[in-house]
């Protein structure tokens, strides 16, 4: 099967958005300590569904490096490389790492409204990659703030973790939304 004549340029486009909407995740922000409350858990897991593992993951990584070049996109309208040096640069690791989790669980499904299976699975590599993001996001603060794993569990994963769940659903929902209208790429 050959891709239609733009269909390159088509995913091009949506990684881009994806990417953008990453941005915009992060400056809808609830500042509660150290790591603050963000949408961005919602559009990186909506980022892999939507562009598979490699793309979903490439969209992460264009938004990092928008950030690094001096574009104001990280939380709180930050930018520049050190902003991947203080104690929150793990999870931008990690968020890179959980789109691409994510992005199997999006790669079934896509021509039909995924059923119940395909949501499962889509759900469920969501918060395994949710789980990837956590785990690089307290290594960081761990090292960054010179605390114990305890304590970096209290604050970088326990409070975010309710609301998070909520957004990896809601990026599953908008992923079936777009995939039963058969608008998702190629």
């Amino acid at each position: 099967m050959h891709d239609a004549p733009l269909a390159g340029l088509h995913r091009l486009v949506w990684t881009a958005l994806m990417a953008a909407l990453i941005a915009v995740g992060a400056m809808v922000m609830l500042p509660v300590g150290p790591v603050p409350v963000t949408l961005q858990t919602l559009f990186v897991a909506l980022a892999g569904l939507v562009l598979g593992p490699a793309r979903g993951a490439g969209a992460m990584l264009l938004y990092v490096l928008a950030g690094v070049m001096g574009l104001p996109v990280f939380s709180g309208g930050k930018a520049g490389f050190a902003h991947l040096l203080g104690p929150t640069g793990g999870y931008l690791f990690g968020f890179a790492c959980m789109a691409c989790i994510a992005g199997f669980g999006g790669l079934h499904g896509r021509d039909a409204r995924p059923g119940l299976p395909h949501v499962a699975l889509a759900l469920c590599c969501c918060l395994a990659g949710l789980a990837v993001a956590y785990l690089a996001g307290a290594a960081r603060l761990m090292q960054v703030l010179d605390i114990d794993v305890a304590r970096a569990v209290a604050v970088g994963v326990l409070p975010f973790l309710p609301g998070d769940v909520v957004k990896v659903v809601l990026a599953v929902a908008a992923w079936r939304f777009l995939a039963a209208r058969r608008l998702l790429p190629r």
